[in-house]
């Protein structure tokens, strides 16, 4: 068996006409073809226009390879990048569809999931992490059956919202990189009454010591890791020894062949994984899943309990989530497939039809401090 050709898929995911970035939110699906006829499918994230062009250079140094040998053809492709210097979420999102699309591959043609292939699952049934910033939200999310939910960093909102829930449901508070050190301890300080499973992103991101000064300061868990793209940067995220909880995005780190190596380094330094779905689409979920039902190390996974109606309709097979889990499929490789008529309704929209919100560092930082 030998890959013949990648195809890239660039689908629109947005609800509504506000963005925050360049042309909203769409999904970067791949097939990959073979000369036997099997194909295999994957998703790729971070900036997906960009990562798409990345994607259709690079398809070709996979022409004729084996895709049964994902390690070889991971480092192959990983390599043939290095020249252009650390290329982050680009290099990091075409790794991970076509490194997906391979597995997905090996599943169907030994009609087997792809968590057989990662050593078999410990569960089946993953638990899965919602959205809510109101009472009525993380109410009808409880009914469901969540126990777990993410909210913004309001203190009085969070307050209200553990009086109403009760102390059974994990409540994870999103910060998004935008407080200072001190400010993400006075947070962290504010919120120990209400004991949140963690604080995500309490600090910017690309700076790993003001993270680890508030991991030696704040008495509640930390989480981050959602704008990382490779095992190396997850090793000194993991090392600082500042987060309890690891949230690795199988659409920018490079796949299944990573996650499972992330996997492992959680394993080995007691840290959890709620890998960050909020922004992906269902291909780049259900390969989390596959990975989550293989580790012990699971904690839950980020899920949109509200999504474009269109999504079930692109991509097929997905199962629907009962009672606040996601089951498994024991379907061969990733057990979904692309639809390409539905595909076709839904392509990516001109830049100049979104109302965008930008936002400064310096208007970031009036509002934090209510001076705007």
């Amino acid at each position: 068996m030998w890959i013949e050709n990648v195809q890239t898929y660039l689908v629109n995911a947005n609800i509504l006409q506000r963005a925050d970035r360049p042309r909203g939110r769409n999904w970067l699906f791949i097939k990959m073809s073979t000369y036997e006829g099997i194909d295999g499918i994957g998703e790729a994230s971070g900036w997906p226009e960009v990562v798409q062009k990345g994607i259709e250079e690079l398809a070709g140094a996979l022409y004729r390879e084996e895709p049964f040998h994902t390690e070889r053809n991971w480092q192959k492709l990983y390599r043939s990048l290095n020249t252009h210097g650390a290329t982050g979420v680009v290099r990091g999102g075409i790794l991970s569809a076509l490194d997906m699309a391979m597995w997905d591959i090996k599943g169907k043609k030994l009609e087997v999931p792809i968590y057989d292939l990662l050593g078999g699952p410990i569960t089946g049934r993953i638990r899965i992490c919602g959205h809510a910033d109101t009472v009525k939200e993380a109410r009808a999310l409880v009914e469901r059956g969540y126990t777990a939910f993410k909210c913004k960093p309001d203190v009085p909102l969070l307050t209200e919202l553990r009086a109403a829930l009760g102390p059974e449901i994990d409540i994870a508070v999103h910060c998004q990189g935008q407080f200072t050190p001190s400010e993400a301890l006075s947070l962290a300080e504010d919120l120990r009454p209400i004991r949140p499973v963690f604080l995500e992103d309490p600090t910017d991101p690309a700076d790993l010591n003001a993270l680890r000064w508030l991991g030696e300061r704040a008495r509640v868990p930390l989480a981050a890791g959602e704008t990382l793209f490779s095992k190396w940067g997850f090793r000194d995220l993991i090392e600082t020894r500042a987060i309890s909880v690891a949230q690795p995005d199988i659409t920018r780190i490079g796949g299944i062949t990573e996650a499972k190596k992330i996997a492992a380094l959680c394993e080995a330094h007691g840290v959890m994984l709620a890998p960050h779905e909020s922004a992906t689409g269902p291909i780049g979920e259900m390969a989390a899943l596959h990975v989550l039902a293989t580790t012990p190390a699971c904690l839950f996974v980020e899920h949109r309990a509200r999504d474009v109606f269109w999504r079930r309709d692109v991509v097929t097979g997905m199962p629907t989530d009962k009672e606040g889990h996601i089951t498994v499929p024991a379907k061969p490789g990733l057990g979904l497939e692309l639809n390409e008529v539905e595909i076709a309704k839904y392509p990516v929209k001109p830049y100049i039809d979104f109302n965008y919100e930008y936002e400064d560092e310096i208007a970031m930082n009036r509002r934090r401090r209510g001076t705007d």
